[in-house]
């Protein structure tokens, strides 16, 4: 899981905060900030994707040099977390207290994640290797004391996070990379029908025509919530 890697990028992340001393900076580079490198980043992947973020091309896109981007992040890969970080900072209306309606809280968050991520489909394939930065942390807490409200016990509470995180990038890697046209999809499909004797399910629910990625999230979600949280 992300985690793993979390240890030597939060040291990183420690160390992009420390302030250069007054001077040290190129003048011609003062209005650079992390702020902007981050901002830039975002558009840089949104528009090139992972393969396209260079160290170069950001500079070129920050107008400065290169050398000048190391000023306040260590590696490119600080610029990931970073970047991934950014575009998942949760901003919706949460207010926590006994009396909210958990499960409308957690259907809020999660679907408003896989927005994000799909806004930004890069991401959903960064954030399975990435160190986990104070936004993603900050929805699992979300969630966390979301589900705790409900009554999931803790020995479950992990189980219950995992399953519903699983659910949410598993449905935006599949619609970010299931890229098929109208007539690539129809091909399919009837390929299934010449061998329906040997695939007869997949071919009599139309699997492969199937294009309510919203709908099936969010009936997934149901599904997943109904059985994760105790009987009543």
């Amino acid at each position: 899981m992300a985690a793993k890697s979390s240890g030597a990028r939060t040291k990183r992340s420690q160390r992009t905060n420390v302030k250069r001393q007054p001077g040290q900076e190129p003048r011609s580079d003062r209005s650079l900030s992390l702020e902007r490198i981050v901002t830039t980043a975002v558009e840089l992947l949104d528009a090139e994707g992972v393969d396209g973020l260079t160290m170069r091309r950001l500079a070129d896109r920050c107008g400065s040099g290169v050398m000048s981007l190391y000023w306040h992040v260590d590696t490119k890969e600080d610029v990931f977390d970073l970047a991934l970080d950014s575009v998942l900072e949760y901003r919706g209306p949460w207010q926590t207290g006994e009396s909210q309606d958990w499960r409308s809280e957690v259907v809020h968050m999660l679907e408003d994640w896989r927005a994000s991520m799909l806004r930004h489909p890069w991401s959903a394939s960064l954030l399975p290797s990435r160190a986990l930065g104070a936004n993603v942390l900050g929805r699992l807490e979300l969630l966390g004391t979301a589900l705790s409200r409900a009554g999931v016990a803790d020995a479950d509470l992990n189980v219950t996070i995992w399953s519903l995180w699983n659910h949410v990038l598993g449905a935006t890697v599949t619609l970010a990379s299931f890229d098929r046209s109208d007539e690539d999809k129809a091909a399919a499909q009837q390929r299934l029908t010449q061998l329906s004797e040997r695939y007869p399910t997949i071919e009599r629910s139309r699997l492969l025509l199937d294009n309510d990625w919203d709908g099936t999230f969010r009936k997934g979600l149901d599904f997943l919530l109904d059985g994760l949280t105790p009987k009543q």
